[in-house]
């Protein structure tokens, strides 16, 4: 019996000294007191000086990027496929970052909350994790009986033996359960660090294509305001000219007959309409009997200065302008006693905004409830209204391509019927209409973005 008896203790002292050991750590690290101020010493005025100076080679380092980055917009020139490439690029890579940043945050939220689960089990279990240590220690220093020993000192043994044969399981159970949940604790640990990691990671690439995205925006409306006489005094006149109608449909009507650059604007989309459905005709047949679609490549072509495809014929094809989730739907309730005639998508504060679709800027500035409006005329009859942002980037008359980069939200809600019930979080608005009246925008939007809005 003298062989049990000595792995029952080596087997207590092992789990012992494990469990003892992560035991120790859990309730230093719960109980430390607060380090006391100390005076500073030489060794941290050197680091100080040394995180000054590192902060002096950033702000270098950020001079020097920022100097390279003019340089290869001004390089550009007026190459204005290359610099359409370049803002829908940098656009995408804004808004995947800002999808990365927001899954890295749920993740965060999700991991935090489970080592608070992990840690507030331990502290209410601490009375049973101290029982556990004391009795794994002692067992660890018990001496094993002698190899020659009198008979009662056997009989003595042979009794230990069999008492501590019968606690021991439990005990190493109660200890494995213990070093489990420390263990837990400490990959949840890990985990964290490593997403917190990345998350400043993604933030500063954010950062960076946001930097970018500014400047080829600043050079696209450069461009813009170098081929467009007496903007200023159309954008002056369009913002005049809202004010003296009540509604949307009249608002798409003062602009297109009154307005010079929206009504050049729309004669270009009523131009270009007819001209993609005499094309569209022509090779309806072939595509019918090869049974071909439009599909993504269609947008491909960052030269052209018209619609790459009938409205129409985009159904499917459409990305939503903005990362956020559905709040409302075409057809529900606006929440002021009304029937939703677009979408709502509640967004993050900054977020940045592309055209769904090609098309003409017939508005772009505030009206009435709306905050900040965008109207696009994408041809056929079509308008894209998009609204609710707090900076839009584009001018009226101005040609976009989808996916190019028109405005940035702010940081709460800007459209009146939406303010009442989510202040706190900024809300956008778009609505599609087809010869004035609002219509369904679902079958336009590409597969799963109706269903899982990016955000």
């Amino acid at each position: 019996m003298r062989a049990p008896a000595l792995n029952l203790l080596m087997i207590a002292s092992v789990a012992g000294a494990s469990v003892a050991q992560a035991c120790v750590s859990f309730a230093q690290a719960q109980t430390a007191p607060a380090p006391q101020t100390a005076a500073i010493s030489p060794d941290a005025i050197k680091q100080r000086e040394q995180e000054l100076e590192a902060a002096r080679a950033s702000q270098k380092s950020a001079a020097e990027a920022q100097a390279k980055l003019k340089a290869e917009i001004a390089s550009l020139g007026q190459d204005r496929t290359q610099l359409n490439q370049q803002l829908i690029d940098t656009a995408a890579n804004v808004r995947t970052v800002e999808t990365k940043i927001d899954e890295a945050e749920a993740r965060l939220k999700t991991l935090n909350g489970r080592e608070q689960q992990a840690r507030a089990s331990l502290d209410s279990r601490r009375a049973d994790i101290v029982e556990v240590l004391a009795a794994l220690q002692r067992a660890g220093r018990r001496t094993p009986p002698a190899l020659l020993v009198r008979p009662e000192d056997a009989l003595q043994s042979l009794r230990t033996a069999m008492l501590l044969g019968a606690v021991v399981p439990e005990l190493r159970s109660r200890a494995e359960k213990i070093a489990g949940e420390l263990g837990e604790l400490v990959a949840l640990r890990k985990t964290i660090a490593a997403e917190r990691d990345q998350l400043a990671s993604d933030r500063d690439k954010s950062r960076s294509d946001q930097t970018r995205l500014t400047a080829l925006v600043d050079e696209r409306q450069r461009q813009q305001a170098s081929r467009e006489k007496d903007l200023d005094a159309e954008n002056t006149r369009a913002i005049a000219l809202s004010k003296q109608v009540g509604d949307l449909q009249g608002l798409i009507a003062k602009m297109e007959q009154d307005l010079q650059s929206a009504a050049k604007a729309a004669e270009k989309a009523a131009e270009a309409a007819r001209q993609a459905e005499a094309k569209e005709a022509k090779a309806a047949a072939a595509n019918a009997a090869a049974g071909a679609k439009p599909g993504p490549a269609v947008f491909k072509d960052r030269s052209r200065t018209s619609p790459a495809i009938l409205f129409a014929s985009a159904k499917g094809l459409l990305p939503l302008p903005v990362n956020g989730n559905k709040i409302r739907d075409f057809g529900g309730s606006d929440g002021v006693g009304g029937v939703q005639k677009g979408i709502s998508l509640a967004t993050k504060p900054g977020s940045q905004v592309t055209t769904p679709c090609d098309g003409w800027v017939v508005y772009a500035g505030p009206f009435r409830s709306y905050g900040q409006l965008l109207i696009l005329n994408a041809g056929g009859g079509y308008h894209v209204l998009i609204a609710g942002m707090e900076r839009i980037s584009v001018n009226i008359g101005q040609f976009v391509l989808t996916g190019e980069p028109v405005a940035t939200m702010g940081s709460t809600s800007q459209v009146a019927s939406i303010l009442a019930t989510n202040a706190s979080q900024p809300v956008l608005y778009v609505e599609f209409r087809k010869d004035g009246t609002p219509i369904d925008p679902g079958p336009w939007w590409a597969a799963n973005e109706g269903e899982k809005v990016r955000g």
